[in-house]
């Protein structure tokens, strides 16, 4: 009977500690999950791409990230079917946040601890006091719609304060006109809706999550365009987008050489052969202002890549 009593005392506490590692993970146990990234992190345990590499992210395609990802065995990283305020890119670092639909014991418990840690406002506003430059706010907001609303006008001028930077949300937002006046901020959106944000409750922060069929992890880096939105691990993401410049480079020289007739069609899109090869090292010397990559990551590529 002593034991049981005991019980009655330890277990509440134990599922509390529970449920709060649930709601924001640790530094540590963050560090644990994307532990094959080796570089500099924030104070929350994200890994910290560098900013260079986001911008060079910008300009390459979602279909051969896609492609290089899928190489490497990494097949749930994509989701599409949004809609947006623009064609802007959005491209930064996953800051990330799980919503769910509220029930009043579970709100009331989620704001009174959110009240102990110093938090401000609905639920909706604690994501984005996390943000840092070159964040890109990710939310699974379980794809609603009508009073899924997670942000209007207000709560988008301060993350674009913070972040200096857009959204992806599975999930809706509200004044597409007011958003789309701030310069340089995008949304990637499922739809837009004039309802205010009800019925849901912050569950998750700074861990992993779902988007559509994608998985996503803090730190993620994240890349946005008209094809899609697609989720790099951060360990991944040099060699993604250095894999997708080389590409670009290709496919540039190959359309240039067409254009000239240089080679034919067949001799592009087929195995190159050394006469191609040639011309296409001098092609690059001669555009060496606009090519993105060292030398010496020229001359792996052209070693490892089957022609």
């Amino acid at each position: 009977m002593r034991y049981k009593n005991i019980l009655k005392l330890i277990l509440p506490a134990i599922l509390f500690v529970q449920y709060v590692q649930a709601q924001t993970i640790s530094s540590e146990e963050l560090c644990y999950l994307t532990s094959v990234w080796k570089g500099e992190r924030f104070a929350d345990g994200r890994p910290k791409i560098p900013e260079s590499l986001i911008e060079r992210a910008k300009k390459v395609s979602v279909e051969d990230v896609w492609t290089i990802l899928k190489n490497e065995g990494y097949t749930n990283q994509y989701e599409g079917g949004w809609k947006t305020i623009d064609d802007n890119v959005v491209a930064g670092r996953a800051l990330t946040a799980q919503f769910m639909p509220s029930r009043p014991d579970l709100v009331e418990n989620i704001k009174a601890k959110g009240k102990e840690d110093g938090r401000i406002g609905d639920t909706n506003a604690w994501p984005i006091d996390e943000l840092s430059k070159g964040d890109v706010y990710v939310a699974d907001g379980f794809g609603k719609i009508a009073g899924g609303t997670l942000i209007g006008s207000n709560l988008g001028n301060s993350i674009y304060s913070k972040s200096e930077n857009g959204v992806v949300f599975d999930g809706s937002a509200r004044d597409m006109d007011g958003l789309s006046e701030i310069e340089g901020f995008n949304a990637f959106v499922r739809d837009w809706h004039p309802s205010f944000l009800q019925d849901m409750v912050l569950t998750g922060l700074n861990k992993p999550i779902r988007i559509g069929q994608s998985v996503v992890l803090p730190g993620d880096l994240v890349l946005a365009k008209r094809a899609g939105v697609i989720f790099i691990p951060a360990h991944l993401a040099e060699k993604v987008i250095a894999t997708a410049e080389f590409i670009v480079l290709k496919d540039k020289f190959g359309h240039a050489m067409l254009r000239e007739g240089t080679f034919t069609t067949g001799e592009i899109d087929s195995q190159w052969n050394d006469k191609i090869k040639d011309e296409f090292i001098k092609w690059i010397k001669i555009n060496a202002s606009d090519v993105p990559l060292t030398r010496s990551d020229v001359d792996r590529f052209m070693e490892q890549r089957t022609w």
